[in-house]
């Protein structure tokens, strides 16, 4: 389908084609939409890639709350159009990527070095910033809407990025590597020699999976319900690869000389995977809760099991990333290959195959599908 192209007149919207969520858990549509020019402190981008993150199909489900109509997407990057007045750290032309978890840099958490729980952050999640052709309110889907050609958001949604980064693997740092290896380093801390199990092996699993390899974890575990997945997660830097079950946390327990795990990370969020991941880690070890569960599942623990294992239990939002810390050192990996984003990608697809990559996605079928515009 040809793209749709914005009038030369500088003050008339773009019109742009988008996958619209239009109500909680129906298919995305491919529908025409009208960006406004860019307000003082905003950014106009024209999308060069979107991955497909399990945080879409939960938002799109109603797992996680999304106003609707909205346009889903927030793993992605660009390049700027154009900026709203008073826009200082960007201009047209820069390569950028998409922050979907923007800080304030002033609140209580900012201010003691957790910009990732930024009390400010949810408030960019529920913005207006397009219209339908009929004049419709469009949210932005975690105030990004990266499943559009092109998108508007407030310049902290933005971060510049080098002139000569490949656009289509950067997209993916934005969420998966910046939450999966952020999960590894930031999070866990995990040390060289250590052993990990990773249930879970999608887009951000994929991305545990590099961050161990890349700190030098000696035993590194894929745990999957699907026996497909085995050689991508060895790709991607897994020892060993078991299937989800009753007998995981045994065969965990058999690898690393009967003691358990020191860290496991859960990618799921279930109640049942995050209670195997505990079951799995020795005495004294770690679990770190990266993926996103139903609000009205229970995990159970009895009071003795907890004294007398000595574990840590922990919630991991976005990798506890400090992007202007983070992305500079995951470029730095990314430049010398010892990070590499192509890895995740299972389906590289057009705008037009959105709705299938969520279906996909929702019965386990492969990682990051990447939207190339």
């Amino acid at each position: 389908m040809a793209k749709c192209f914005r009038s030369t007149a500088a003050n008339d919207a773009a019109v742009i084609r988008a996958a619209v969520l239009k109500s909680t858990d129906s298919p995305l549509t491919i529908e025409n939409i009208e960006l406004p020019p860019p307000a003082a402190g905003e950014v106009h981008v024209r999308l060069a890639a979107a991955g497909v993150c399990h945080s879409d199909l939960s938002l799109a489900n109603g797992t996680l709350s999304q106003p609707v109509p909205a346009v889903l997407g927030h793993e992605a990057s660009g390049t700027v159009i154009a900026v709203g007045a008073g826009v200082i750290n960007v201009r047209p032309g820069n390569h950028v990527l998409l922050n979907w978890s923007p800080s304030c840099g002033t609140c209580w958490f900012c201010t003691h070095g957790e910009p990732y729980l930024c009390e400010q952050t949810a408030k960019a999640w529920q913005r207006r910033y397009a219209r339908l052709a009929d004049g419709t309110a469009l949210y932005a889907g975690l105030g990004t809407a990266a499943f559009g050609e092109e998108t508007i958001v407030p310049s902290s949604a933005v971060v510049a990025l080098p002139a000569d980064v490949n656009l289509e693997g950067a997209a993916l740092l934005g969420c998966a590597m910046l939450t999966g290896v952020g999960a590894v380093i930031n999070s866990a801390d995990v040390q060289r020699g250590e052993s990990v199990v990773v249930f879970g092996t999608g887009g951000v699993g994929l991305s545990v999976l590099q961050g161990a390899r890349l700190v030098g974890a000696e035993v590194v575990i894929g745990v999957d319900v699907a026996a497909d997945k085995e050689d991508r997660a060895r790709a991607n830097g897994a020892t060993d690869f078991m299937l989800a079950g009753d007998q995981a946390a045994r065969g965990i327990r058999d690898r690393t000389e009967g003691r358990g795990a020191d860290h496991a990370f859960d990618c799921v969020g279930s109640a049942t995977t995050i209670r195997q991941a505990w079951s799995s880690t020795r005495r004294g070890g770690r679990t770190t809760v990266v993926g996103i569960g139903e609000k009205d599942e229970k995990v159970e623990f009895n009071p003795q099991e907890i004294f007398y294992f000595g574990r840590v239990l922990c919630g991991c939002v976005f990798g506890s990333t400090d992007v202007s810390r983070d992305l500079p050192r995951l470029l730095e990996h990314v430049q010398s290959g010892r990070i590499r984003p192509q890895d995740l990608v299972t389906n590289r697809i057009r705008l037009e195959d959105a709705p299938d990559a969520l279906a996909r996605m929702a019965v386990g079928k492969g990682a990051r599908s990447l939207i190339i515009y």
